[in-house]
C-alpha cells in the first residue's frame, strides 16, 4: 500500500509537528511541504500529532482518505 500525505496550505500554522515525526516525508517552510515518504506508522503520527489537523492521508491505489 503507497500512502500520500497531502498538507492543507491553508490550513497548516507551521507549527513543525510532522517534520519532527517524519522528517524524510515533510520539511518546514512557510508551511509545512511534503518532500518525500516514510512508513504509513510515521504518516499517521505526524498526521495525528498537526494540532491544525492539516494532513490528509490518502491510499494511492484505492483513493480512499485514511486521515482524518
Amino acid at each position: 500500500m503507497t500512502i500520500i500525505a497531502h498538507i492543507d496550505e491553508h490550513a497548516c500554522a507551521a507549527h513543525g509537528d510532522c517534520v519532527d515525526l517524519a522528517p524524510t516525508a515533510f520539511a518546514l517552510e512557510d508551511t509545512a511541504v511534503v518532500v518525500g515518504s516514510a512508513p504509513y506508522e510515521q504518516l499517521l503520527a505526524a498526521a495525528r500529532a498537526c494540532p491544525a489537523v492539516a494532513i490528509t492521508l490518502v491510499d494511492d491505489v484505492s483513493g480512499e482518505q485514511l486521515f482524518p
